[in-house]
């Protein structure tokens, strides 16, 4: 189920901290390899396949999918851990990350999020929150168009380019291609749960863990406003803005994503030196 799980001890008796760390659509749990990296050891790193994504087999198709299908599994480890544990999440594992902490609010010590696509939360962004609703509607439609219409293809071509700008499916190397193609019958699914998702913001509200929620300056705007609203409702967030980044930053600008998310995770388990320091509740990212 996963590429990446670390586990281990500090000083021969404690417990590393736990960090559960979900991937974006279509990638796995690899896209997190890099962060294993920045925690260095000091964590205990598990980055699961969500379904139907790397060695994860796909939905079973029982009934209609939901994001309490793709959560549920992921709360499984959280309970199966000592102690509260550390949750990441970008885009989609965004999303999940939250269902997640909804369900174990007492269980989760911390919170990063890379533009989690929470995207039920847009009905209540008035004007703005609905026009971006309707535009992630129409994408979804069309890359659900060309999942039953067999034309897999177009419909990754579609989703990648939405995400990662005109152009980038082209670029993309071959295998690369064929790694989306595979994935692709999972994106409706995917969009259905997250715009269909019955969670009332108030649940956020009730979240009292440290929340660090990170955008690209160059969001598209449903997840840009997502991020937003997230950051008025929950009591313990921070928003940091990462210049020159899109949607994908933490593969565009891993090295920064990565370090932000470190910290952030590190400061609330106790292990960053400078963890008495306060952060302002907004900061846009260094370059």
């Amino acid at each position: 189920m996963s590429d990446i799980a670390i586990s281990g001890v500090i000083d021969g008796s404690d417990t590393k901290p736990v960090v559960i760390a979900l991937h974006c659509s279509g990638s796995s749990g690899r896209q997190w390899s890099r962060l294993a990296a920045t925690l260095d050891g000091r964590c205990a790193l598990i980055a699961p396949d969500l379904i139907g994504c790397g060695a994860n087999p796909p939905w079973s198709g029982q009934r209609r999918f939901s994001l309490a299908d793709e959560a549920w599994p992921i709360i499984d480890i959280v309970d199966a851990q000592e102690g509260p544990v550390h949750l990441v999440g970008h885009s989609y594992g965004g999303c999940v990350a939250l269902s997640v902490a909804r369900e174990r609010p007492e269980r989760i010590a911390s919170l990063s999020l890379y533009e989690p696509t929470a995207f039920h939360v847009l009905r209540s962004i008035a004007a703005d929150g609905r026009t971006a609703l309707e535009q992630i509607c129409c994408v979804a439609g069309e890359v659900s168009e060309g999942v039953i219409a067999g034309n897999y293809q177009a419909a990754a071509h579609r989703f990648i380019d939405y995400w990662s700008g005109e152009g980038t499916w082209v670029g993309m190397r071959p295998e690369s291609q064929a790694d989306v193609v595979r994935y692709i019958p999972k994106a409706p699914h995917e969009f259905n749960a997250v715009i269909e998702e019955p969670a009332p913001l108030a649940a956020f509200r009730r979240l009292e863990c440290p929340v660090l929620l990170m955008r690209g300056a160059l969001a598209p705007k449903s997840t840009a406003l997502i991020a937003q609203k997230l950051f008025s409702i929950i009591r313990d967030a921070v928003l940091k803005e990462i210049p020159a980044a899109g949607h994908m930053g933490p593969f565009s600008h891993a090295e920064r994503v990565n370090e932000m998310v470190a910290a952030h995770v590190l400061r609330a388990a106790g292990l960053d030196r400078a963890e008495n320091r306060k952060t302002p509740a907004w900061v846009p990212a260094a370059p």
